[in-house]
């Protein structure tokens, strides 16, 4: 498994598995356990998952796939804006620990920004830290101007950016990526293959063609090309945990990515961060 750095040095998989819209349906929760556990034994050991999705059910789910194998398990959450504050912060980390089953959390992430002030939001994560209820903490949906923001606020400790990213969604590319990389900070990118949207793509659909892959590999490939780039694409069945970890072995070559580069034009100047 291809590994990316924390800015700590630790090391965690490229290739991991998202969890929105899951462990909202009793008929699918079964297959949705298996499909996880799966992933967990393809080596996909960092899940992500959130107290917004399904008010807690999918952090639920999560904690009970991860049954038995939490040490193996690399653990990313992320809390509501209106929950990070100083006084919040910490209950509604205790609610996702509950549901969650575990003592700490591995990573935990500011879902948006919203109203509470990022210095307050960083204090709080720290103490969240100190006490060891999380061992990592970081951010999710924040422009560059946002993330140069929290750097003034004391958030140098800030271990990710979560943002939207992919074939459709390059914006990134042209400023935010790059101010990431230069200082060793990992980007996690949520809804790699924009929900599905992209496989009907006709010009993915021939490259996938040809090069014996199908087109949600060539677009999580697109993406973990980069250095520094965790991707989390949902992995709600057994037959798609196999085929995203099929994406890890898919090399595009300069070719390959010219020929994307012109049915998906990378971005020549700054765009507001997209959202879902």
């Amino acid at each position: 498994m291809k590994q990316v750095m924390l800015a700590n040095g630790e090391a965690v998989p490229a290739l991991g598995q998202g969890t929105w819209m899951m462990g909202e349906d009793r008929a699918r929760r079964k297959g949705e356990i298996e499909a996880l556990r799966h992933g967990f034994e393809l080596g996909m050991t960092l899940v992500d998952t959130a107290e917004m999705y399904g008010d807690g059910a999918s952090e639920e789910l999560v904690g009970e796939a991860m049954e038995g194998r939490r040490d193996g398990i690399f653990l990313v959450s992320k809390a509501y804006p209106q929950n990070a504050s100083r006084q919040r912060l910490p209950l509604a980390c205790e609610r996702s620990l509950a549901r969650l089953g575990t003592d700490r959390i591995d990573l935990y992430l500011l879902h948006w920004r919203g109203g509470v002030p990022l210095a307050e939001t960083v204090e709080a994560m720290e103490t969240l830290r100190s006490q060891g209820k999380i061992r990592h903490w970081g951010v999710s949906n924040l422009d560059l101007a946002d993330m140069q923001e929290l750097m003034e606020a004391g958030g140098e400790s800030c271990a990710t950016d979560q943002i939207l990213y992919n074939l459709t969604r390059r914006g990134p590319e042209f400023d935010l990526l790059p101010w990431l990389q230069e200082r060793r900070m990992p980007a996690m990118a949520y809804s790699p293959v924009e929900q599905g949207r992209l496989l009907g793509h006709a010009a993915l659909a021939a490259l996938s063609a040809e090069r014996g892959a199908t087109p949600a590999q060539i677009a999580l490939a697109f993406v973990l090309r980069r250095e520094g780039m965790i991707a989390i694409p949902k992995a709600g069945t057994l037959a798609h945990v196999v085929e995203n970890s099929g994406a890890l072995g898919l090399d595009l070559s300069p070719e390959d990515l010219a020929r994307i580069d012109r049915s998906f034009p990378s971005p020549t100047r700054r765009a507001p961060l997209d959202m879902l």
